[in-house]
């Protein structure tokens, strides 16, 4: 049973995705049936009700006033007296109260008590014994529109508020429709006000017999919840530690530093606008709703106080600072990991600011968060030809048979062959474009290279401490490779590692190291299968086919899998049927297709690709993706009946990293990572 309910909990995340809400006016009777309460705060009705969004959330976290199974809330929709009746009490914190067996079981002296559904008899009892009613009310009118007079009164008696009410039943509101309000009302209305719960409109009219929307609703429980105390211990105030990293939220409260995982769906509110959890700065003081031990809502009720300065850049940004001078005085500040920079109104890398950049920042929490150029430096352009090595930081430049020397910044950025290079790597003859900033080059792009030295051959042996080996015309030479040089492979740049010992290669060469290497024609590798016939020894594979044993040489970097794991040649079994690459005469790479010993345990990890679900809702296959040989591929496993599955189930998501265990490709344990 216990796994059903996780294979349908887990069925939920990949299916549903996104948000939607439930316990609305139809099923307000649902109560908490352990795992199986959801917290819903976004829906996908609200654009006609957007000013409305953060009054749903908040109470949506509080479980006071939820919206539809179908995702909607229906925010223009009237309320019913139920409705709010229902609503007030959970405000009040009374729900556990409302649906015990005792308060369901109260008989009510209402006139028209048969008409309140059942699920909210104890609703009604609750709101009676804490004075909701009248002491003249004898109907419920459960099904009736609450209007805006009706539901005023009704949380300024939530807030406990009659003699105040009462107090002021003589107060001369200011409504050009005033005379509509009964006198025993005014009071309340008054109250209100003053309070902040509710206000007229443009026009000046209070308009006491409107139906109260949905939305309307929700502002005024929201405004009403904040001036309750606190009714559970799901509700924490604190101020933010630190920005938010690897979904979790750190925060002191009354002066303990707390961390809570936020939920993926988790709403936060700053400055009036829904932000993403990054966004939360560190020193905004908060408000937060936890449910099952995740924050579900967080608002932030005082933003922390920036502090504005100015100044002109005097170093590159390096190693996270960015360091300022300001009437002779120079200061290094981090960089925020959320930072924001503009330079010319386009928004750049913090390592895109150039020394003598005018600047305004902000920062927080003593980390620059915003960065915008005043002022860019302008650098000064020039171009030549490079007439000697660079050494002691300066570049020689000969244009139209002058020679001038210039000095490199430290930080100095060059690009060669399209690669930033170091300025060592500049060559005798290259052309290039320089841009200069306080008489030192500050960047530098070769336009076209020194004449380098090609030539090609057949790759002999695997890469190794830096020298390519290369065989042409029955004879062997070795050359030392350029610490930046360019592997094309297939069309594809890759890395010197994926050279094939047989691959006829094209090579450029500079000061007598290679720069640039194409394959020009691939290896052909030579695949082969059988059944190992003997423990691998001395770098030696023996494999039968067809009653011929056959002696394979093992490449010193052959790469071996075996149930989906790349293990050593010397794991493989005798009887395992395998299939084999080679290349120059040597086993390249080895994938056993089926195992002697099928009852072996298999210990794996991998990303959720999917599941699929048996009969009876329960997990029934998992299919998980690994990167083997440098490429994807995706593997189906059978669950078995009594899986056990550990972690933080909400995580359980398309891409998330699991691990599997179990025997004979039938999982027994799962483990969220």
């Amino acid at each position: 049973m216990l796994k059903k309910v996780i294979a349908t909990g887990l069925a939920f995340v990949t299916i549903m995705g996104t948000s939607t809400a439930v316990l609305a006016k139809d099923n307000n009777n649902r109560k908490d049936d352990g795992n199986k309460v959801e917290i819903h705060l976004t829906f996908n009705d609200l654009k006609s009700a957007e000013w409305a969004i953060r009054y749903i959330a908040s109470l949506a976290s509080k479980r006071v006033f939820e919206g539809y199974e179908d995702g909607t809330f229906k925010p223009q929709n009237t309320v019913s007296r139920i409705e709010a009746i229902t609503a007030a009490v959970r405000l009040m914190g009374l729900r556990s109260q409302a649906e015990s067996s005792s308060e369901m079981s109260t008989h009510l002296n209402f006139k028209d008590a048969n008409k309140v559904p059942s699920w909210a008899v104890g609703y009604v009892a609750v709101a009676l014994e804490n004075d909701l009613f009248a002491e003249n009310d004898d109907t419920v009118q459960p099904q009736k529109e609450g209007d805006r007079l009706w539901a005023t009164t009704l949380l300024v008696k939530a807030l406990k508020l009659d003699a105040q009410a009462k107090a002021k039943m003589n107060t001369a509101l200011p409504f050009k429709d005033a005379k509509q309000i009964p006198a025993g009302s005014v009071g309340y209305v008054a109250v209100a006000i003053e309070k902040g719960l509710v206000d007229g409109f443009e026009d000046n009219t209070f308009r006491p017999g409107q139906p109260v929307t949905r939305a309307q609703l929700a502002a005024l429980l929201d405004r009403t919840g904040g001036q309750l105390p606190n009714q559970g211990n799901n509700t924490i105030t604190g101020t933010v530690n630190s920005v938010v990293n690897g979904n979790a939220l750190v925060m002191t409260s009354s002066g303990t530093t707390l961390t809570y995982a936020l939920h993926p769906d988790v709403y936060v509110y700053r400055n009036g606008i829904k932000i993403t959890p990054s966004a939360l700065q560190a020193g905004d003081e908060v408000s937060v709703r936890t449910f099952n031990n995740q924050i579900i809502y967080i608002e932030v009720t005082k933003t922390v106080q920036t502090i504005i300065n100015s100044g002109t850049v005097s170093a590159a940004v390096s190693n996270n600072t960015l360091t300022l001078t300001k009437s002779g005085v120079t200061t290094s500040l981090l960089l925020h990991p959320d930072v924001v920079a503009y330079r010319n109104g386009i928004r750049v890398s913090p390592y895109e600011l150039k020394i003598g950049d005018e600047i305004n920042i902000r920062t927080s929490d003593n980390k620059v968060i915003y960065i915008e150029v005043t002022k860019p430096v302008v650098p000064i352009s020039s171009s030549g030809t490079v007439s000697a090595v660079v050494s002691s930081n300066v570049l020689k430049l000969t244009k139209s048979g002058v020679t001038t020397d210039y000095t490199l910044h430290p930080d100095a950025v060059i690009y060669r062959n399209g690669v930033k290079v170091a300025a060592s790597a500049l060559q005798v003859g290259d052309e290039v474009n320089v841009r200069t900033s306080e008489n030192k080059v500050i960047f530098v792009e070769v336009t076209q290279t020194a004449q380098a030295l090609t030539n090609s051959g057949t790759i002999s042996a695997a890469v190794s401490n830096n020298v390519l080996k290369l065989k042409k015309d029955g004879v062997n030479f070795e050359i030392t490779l350029h610490p930046d040089v360019v592997v094309y492979r297939n069309g594809v740049k890759v890395e010197l590692s994926a050279l094939q010992v047989g691959d006829v290669v094209n090579i450029r060469t500079s000061e007598n190291k290679v720069i640039y290497i194409e394959v020009t024609k691939m290896v052909q590798p030579i695949t082969n299968n059988g059944t190992v016939s003997a423990a691998v020894s001395n770098t030696e594979l023996k494999l039968t086919k067809s009653g011929v044993t056959t002696a394979f040489a093992l490449h010193p970097d052959v790469i071996v899998y075996r149930n989906g794991v790349k293990v050593r040649p010397i794991d493989l079994k005798i009887g395992d049927e395998v299939d084999i690459r080679t290349s120059d005469s040597k086993v390249i790479y080895i994938e056993v297709t089926k195992m002697v010993d099928e009852n072996l345990p298999f210990d794996l990890q991998g990303k959720l690709r999917g599941t699929t679900l048996n009969a009876k809702g329960e997990l029934a296959t998992i299919s998980i993706v690994q990167t083997i040989n440098g490429k994807e591929q995706t593997a189906i496993y059978q669950v078995a009946s009594n899986v056990s599955i550990s972690g933080n189930l909400a995580l359980f998501k398309e891409g998330r990293l699991l691990q599997l265990k179990g025997t004979n490709k039938v999982v027994t344990s799962i483990t969220i990572l």
